[in-house]
């Protein structure tokens, strides 16, 4: 059972950013300003930290978007062309990252060595090591798969602490709070707790896959000033999925 108080030369995690982190609330494709923002937290919080973070492209396109009765466009196709977003955003995170001074490695599930490292486990493995943020593109690099199960397994093949799940609400609750004012913040959630509420923040298969290794899952609110920063350093924010309760 891992555990986020797990004693590590360096904490190591990996970050989910959906596409809303590339762009302003109620907008679409990338504004830098907001990438600025992601960047200047992510590298403060490097110091102390190994990460690695896996990149959504909602931002540009989703490939769920796209339903069996489009017309033109297979649905596998779709989530083909919603990875390749998610490469689109990782570049532009790249050089916001690596214009603060932080050593970047861009890595693909789908192979275009003319702008990526194709992901091995090894090579990301000693990448982190190394101090390097290492990026995630192209989620598994095959359709039908979400990016939050893509975090999923990177996090359990690079053998991080924890998944971290930046949202745009304050964590997990009983209902969408954008629509609910009355909607319940829980602050833990044991894994069966959350695929028997039929939570929708994370889908099951990724949930599905932590509990099974019991990889603990922290959601949180990335638009709050500070927040990414104080989820990278492990601070106790949000909402925990896990087997247990944290420690007091």
């Amino acid at each position: 059972m891992r555990t986020e108080e797990q004693s590590w030369a360096k904490r190591r995690v990996v970050l989910k950013i959906s596409g809303d982190g590339f762009t302003q609330p109620g907008e679409r494709g990338i504004v830098m300003n907001a990438i600025i923002q992601l960047a200047e937290q992510i590298a403060r919080a490097s110091q102390n930290t190994q990460i690695a973070i896996v990149i959504g492209g909602g931002n540009i396109l989703r490939g769920t978007q796209f339903t069996a009765a489009s017309r033109g466009i297979r649905e596998a196709t779709a989530h083909y062309m919603g990875m390749l977003a998610t490469v689109i955003n990782g570049l532009a995170l790249q050089d916001a990252l690596e214009g603060l001074g932080c050593e970047t490695r861009l890595m693909t599930a789908i192979r275009m060595e003319g702008v990526a490292e194709p992901y091995i486990r090894r090579r990301a493995w000693r990448h982190l090591e190394k101090g390097r943020i290492v990026l995630l593109g192209a989620g598994t690099g095959r359709p039908f798969v979400t990016t939050d199960t893509a975090a999923a397994q990177w996090a359990l093949e690079l053998e991080a602490q924890v998944v971290l799940k930046a949202t745009r609400v304050d964590g997990v609750f009983s209902d969408d709070p954008e629509r609910n004012p009355h909607a319940v913040l829980f602050s833990f959630l044991t894994y069966e707790d959350y695929l028997s509420k039929n939570l929708g923040v994370l889908d099951r298969e990724a949930v599905t896959k932590c509990m099974q290794y019991g990889m603990p899952i922290r959601v949180f609110n990335f638009r709050r000033e500070g927040n990414l920063e104080r989820a990278l350093a492990g601070e106790k924010i949000g909402t925990l999925i896990a087997g247990s309760p944290p420690l007091a």
